[in-house]
């Protein structure tokens, strides 16, 4: 785990080949909220298929970009299929920067039921009155879940309100208080990257993604539904793609706004995964044999 752009699907396939070349099995699970929709590669740094070096790969591909991607779906999915990996005999690789979905896996996270009339009434208000109107409501109803919310991102502003008018107790978009391991052992490795390296890192791989093709991937994946789409087509970078092409963005400030959000994103990835426990720190290019040893 780790924040965007910190090396961590290189890690993770030379660490599937090491644990591969001690003789035991090795499988790669998906936890990458994105990377979860088909045709959204680009945009996402998604590995390709010839670049896997063998290693299986899961829940990638698993969407359409129509699709709402849940967390507690995800769960459900991804636990499902490191228990098959674990009867396979090999070891999973869990791999991702998306907060909620990598503690959903890892901890003993339980998560509220959906109510979809109440989450569409939510969401007409969000629709008339705007986020800060139900930003300030949700401060009001749980400032702690509040003060770890993004005030712009209306999506989650809904499912926390949603969470609290059936009378739950919502997770706050944090860990547990006392998180317990779903599965122990569970070996959890960060990757960090210092501060100034990181941010060269991400403004780089923007500018690589407009040159790679960037712009004819959503105009592909628009006529598929991405830009009704309530979560794959609010992605970073995707969404100002979606505006460039509809011309209320030129493309210096498309990348620009992509950079400044991604550069955000990653502040708050790596404020959210500092507060786990037990996790071994290392370097990108750190020797995955030593992991492998590590992981027992």
């Amino acid at each position: 785990m780790g924040a965007t752009g910190t090396g961590k699907t290189d890690l993770s396939l030379r660490l599937g080949e090491a644990l591969i070349a001690r003789g035991r099995g090795a499988e790669i699970v998906n936890a990458d909220a994105m990377q979860l929709y088909r045709g959204m590669d680009i945009g996402t740094a998604k590995l390709p298929e010839a670049e896997r070096r063998g290693i299986p790969h899961h829940l990638f591909d698993a969407l359409d970009v129509t699709d709402e991607a849940a967390v507690a779906w995800y769960q459900g999915a991804a636990r499902t299929m490191i228990q098959q990996i674990f009867a396979r005999g090999s070891d999973a690789i869990l791999v991702g920067g998306s907060g909620l979905y990598v503690s959903g896996v890892l901890y003993d996270f339980r998560f509220p039921p959906h109510d979809d009339d109440l989450r569409a009434e939510l969401e007409g208000e969000l629709a008339r009155d705007g986020a800060p109107a139900l930003f300030a409501r949700l401060q009001s109803l749980d400032p702690v879940t509040a003060a770890r919310v993004d005030p712009r991102n209306g999506r989650r502003i809904v499912r926390a309100l949603e969470v609290l008018a059936q009378g739950a107790r919502t997770h706050g978009a944090a860990l547990p208080e006392a998180p317990t391991l779903w599965h122990d052992p569970t070996t959890i490795i960060g990757v960090a990257v210092d501060r100034a390296d990181l941010v060269t890192r991400l403004d780089d791989r923007v500018d690589a993604m407009w040159r790679d093709g960037l712009l004819d991937e959503v105009t592909a994946l628009r006529a598929r539904g991405l830009e009704g789409s309530p979560t794959a087509g609010r992605a970073i970078g995707y969404a100002q793609a979606l505006a460039q092409l509809g011309g209320t963005l030129t493309q210096d400030e498309a990348i620009a706004q992509t950079q400044a959000l991604t550069r955000r994103y990653a502040r708050r990835q790596v404020s959210w995964f500092r507060r786990y426990d037990g996790v071994q720190w290392v370097a990108p290019d750190v020797d995955a044999r030593a992991l492998a040893d590590s992981a027992g």
